[in-house]
């Protein structure tokens, strides 16, 4: 919980000032039953109208007064919790945004949603209902105790005795439920991941006819988290009917007790009324503890997994694949070219392996590329060609060798430097919600309406836009499914090519184009003056390279230009061979 308190800081006016109202509205409301003490013994029992009517004055100012200050009070309350909670997910958004990339695989996505919705929501209200309602329940239980034995003792002496024995055992519960509902966040990752994975593939789904089998997933993930919510507030809810049990008992000795009192004349009719009224706001106010107790559970829960990652570590934090030196994320505009790098790239002996595993994913892996050039990187599935980007791109770090660009090891290179060089067109499609204009122009912000013109034309994709209903402006329905996936693929290269990137990295992102168009993407990027890694599975896009690159089980078995393996690689041989023949086949 220390996290609630460091991020309130900045609303500790709000959070103090709602305290106070609190305060003044609970202590205008304690003194309420004392009034009506003399409203019956000084008013009613003794005739006197006149007395009876300026106390009930008193007594309804008092209700106005103690409104107005429950009204300010939830005003300020809200106006701290609100903002806490836009601080802190804000900052936890900030803080996953800034994990390296195998830092941040190890929460899954079903997870984090959930933590940066859920779990801050949880919290947030926590906050409200600590400074408008927490708070006052034990200054309610504590001020009527202490009003009920300044009335008379020997009545108040019963609620004093009661009130611990309901206290220590509503603490308790609270420990044991927090632990039920951590284990129902935790059942709610997993329904969460489920219903992820069945909106995105959705088509997939009733394609195979699977959507019995997916609705199974579901059903049973669902009724997970019901039979542990529903366990957990089970064992919540039964604070609620023992405390009523005991507090009733104690009123009842209050009213048996206090007509003795009565008879013998040791209490007026008035001091037993307000004895047994401060025990009914001590009901209410224990009443509202099963669920301050279901709140503060839930809250303890969603509190440790915000603040495992908050305090998650990672080892990368430091380096500048991860930040910026000032802690700021790169935007590429125009200005920034001149600090943009060449393109020049070396690879010296270079080898990955995955944290936490005894893989090697690529071993001694060495190259050189000069600028301008296309390299083709080919290799069966799984022989780490995707890998092999990412560690230019410095989403991973090599655990052995260097990697050189334009003379300079990556590690020592600026961010922002880095990343506004670099144009990359991933192997799953990814846009986002908007028009093909603010898609393209996603690469680059500043980028002008014939610079993104332009962009689709040497993506082939300008022909296809101006065929849409609204051209650049049509809105893409969710991840683009009303295009094609050679029509997303385009248009996911259309945004890196707006970047004018000195290095293009296009990780099998033309596997959609047939082979008219592919081919016209690559006479188009023979024409720019970037350096390009093309992971591919297509001798028709290596014939053209610099430099092929032949990977098997994460080893660079062979390199060089495609006549130069045709005639010293096997492997690479047979790969040709084997495209021609299905060429052939259904030509």
């Amino acid at each position: 919980m220390a996290i609630i308190f460091t991020y309130l800081k900045k609303y500790r006016v709000a959070a103090i000032s709602a305290f106070c109202m609190m305060l003044i509205e609970l202590a205008v409301e304690l003194t309420q039953p004392m009034i009506i003490s003399k409203i019956i013994d000084d008013g009613i029992r003794q005739s006197q109208l006149s007395v009876a009517w300026i106390w009930g004055g008193v007594l309804l100012a008092s209700a106005i007064l103690a409104f107005a200050a429950g009204i300010t009070s939830s005003f300020f309350a809200s106006h701290a919790s609100q903002g806490f909670g836009y601080d802190l997910r804000d900052k936890l958004y900030e803080k996953v945004e800034k994990f390296s990339y195998p830092v941040f695989t190890r929460f899954a996505t079903s997870s984090l949603i959930t933590r940066l919705t859920g779990d801050i929501t949880q919290l947030q209200d926590m906050v409200f209902m600590s400074l408008r309602f927490a708070t006052r329940v034990p200054l309610v239980v504590l001020g009527s105790i202490i009003m009920a034995l300044v009335v008379h003792v020997r009545l108040g002496l019963m609620l004093t005795v009661l009130v611990p024995v309901l206290l220590i055992f509503v603490f308790w519960m609270i420990r044991v439920t927090s632990k039920g509902f951590r284990s129902v966040q935790g059942r709610l990752d997993k329904l969460n991941g489920v219903i992820q994975e069945n909106l995105t593939g959705m088509r997939l789904i009733r394609v195979f006819v699977r959507r019995n089998h997916e609705t199974g997933r579901f059903e049973e993930r669902s009724k997970e988290l019901m039979n542990g919510t529903v366990s957990a507030l089970r064992l919540a809810e039964t604070t609620m009917p023992f405390a009523l049990l005991l507090m009733n008992v104690g009123i009842l000795a209050v009213l048996w007790f206090g007509r003795i009192d009565i008879a013998a004349g040791s209490a007026s009719v008035g001091e037993v009324v307000a004895v047994a009224n401060y025990s009914l706001r001590t009901i209410g106010a224990l009443s509202a503890l099963s669920w301050i107790m279901t709140s503060y559970s839930r809250a303890s829960a969603s509190a440790q997994r915000v603040g495992e990652v908050m305090s998650t570590v990672d080892a990368a934090a430091g380096t500048l694949s991860v930040n910026d030196p000032d802690g700021n994320t790169s935007t590429l505009t125009n200005t920034s070219t001149s600090t943009r790098l060449t393109g020049q790239v070396e690879f010296s002996k270079v080898g990955f392996r995955y944290p936490d595993s005894d893989l090697a994913v690529l071993r001694d892996i060495s190259f050189a590329v000069q600028a301008g050039q296309r390299v083709a990187i080919l290799g069966s599935t799984g022989s780490g060609k995707s890998s092999l980007v990412q560690l230019l791109l410095r989403l991973q770090e090599p655990t052995a060798g260097r990697i050189l660009i334009d003379g300079k090891d990556i590690s020592e290179l600026e961010s922002s430097r880095l990343r506004e060089s670099v144009g990359y067109v991933p192997q799953e499609v990814i846009l986002f919600s908007g028009t093909v204009r603010d898609n393209i122009a996603w690469g680059r912000e500043d980028a002008t309406p014939e610079e993104i013109r332009e962009a689709a034309r040497q993506a082939q994709i300008h022909e296809t836009v101006k065929s849409l209903p609204h051209g650049y402006d049509t809105m893409l329905g969710q991840r683009g499914v009303n295009l094609s996936g050679g029509q997303k693929q385009r248009l996911s290269i259309a945004r890196a090519l707006v970047r004018k990137p000195s290095i293009l990295i296009l990780d099998d992102s033309t596997s959609a184009l047939d082979t008219r168009t592919e081919a016209a993407l690559l006479q188009t990027l023979d024409t720019l003056s970037c350096t390009t890694f093309l992971i591919t599975q297509k001798i028709s896009a290596t014939a053209s390279a610099d430099l092929v690159l032949l990977l098997d089980d994460g080893v660079l078995i062979a390199s060089g230009k495609h006549t130069e393996l045709l005639a010293d690689s096997p492997l690479y041989r047979r790969i040709v061979e084997s495209q021609q023949r299905e060429v052939e086949k259904h030509a």
